[in-house]
């Protein structure tokens, strides 16, 4: 982690750990969504002032933007590695949910998600702030209906099939996983509710084979 000696007004100059800076940030924002965390929550969890918050950071935007960045890379990965690992869609799709009840019910970390619930009820001075986790899901879902047209490619899902509402559903799935866990639903509770879902998997036709 790269030490930060942000330049004061007054007094010495104080040294911190940006990375481990960043990462209470995180948590504040996971916590509370952005229009909602003020900087003094944000000071206080970080162990910082303001003006250093700002010279490390920039602004609040930019700290909640590379704070989403962190989030992607510690918590996010997973999804993108079960879609291009797993040998069927099906297997790919419930374990990302599987995967997704665990990551959103951990102890050691705020419930749901932060690209789910990061930047909800946004004044319009936050749209920037909106409009980027909004694409970040528009991206997961198109991981999702990627990875399902593969499978109907491969004779794995009915040719007929509509891939985008698939994807939708399951991505619909996600954040409702993602309201439940916030209001305090347990791994297991979350898994059973991603095993529900997967029963809306549509089925070849008896008879058929894949291609």
């Amino acid at each position: 982690m790269k030490n930060v000696t942000p330049r004061a007004a007054r007094g010495r100059p104080r040294t911190f750990d940006r990375g481990v800076a960043l990462e209470a940030a995180l948590h504040v924002f996971w916590r509370h969504g952005y229009d909602t965390t003020s900087l003094a929550e944000l000071t206080a969890a970080m162990k910082i002032t303001p003006p250093s918050l700002y010279a490390a950071f920039g602004s609040k935007k930019e700290l909640f933007l590379e704070a989403v960045a962190l989030y992607v890379e510690r918590y996010g990965a997973s999804p993108a590695r079960a879609l291009c690992e797993e040998p069927t869609a099906r297997a790919a799709v419930a374990r990302v949910l599987l995967e997704f009840a665990s990551i959103a019910s951990a102890p050691d970390h705020p419930h749901g998600c932060l690209i789910v619930h990061g930047a909800t009820n946004c004044t319009p001075d936050s749209a920037e702030v909106e409009a980027a986790l909004r694409d970040r899901r528009a991206a997961s879902e198109g991981l999702f209906r990627q990875r399902i047209e593969r499978g109907i490619a491969e004779g794995e899902l009915p040719a007929d099939t509509d891939a985008a509402a698939l994807a939708k559903f399951y991505g619909a799935v996600v954040q409702g996983m993602s309201a439940q866990a916030r209001d305090g639903a347990s791994r297991e509770e979350l898994e059973r509710i991603a095993q529900a879902a997967l029963l809306a998997w549509p089925r070849r036709p008896r008879g058929s084979r894949r291609r």
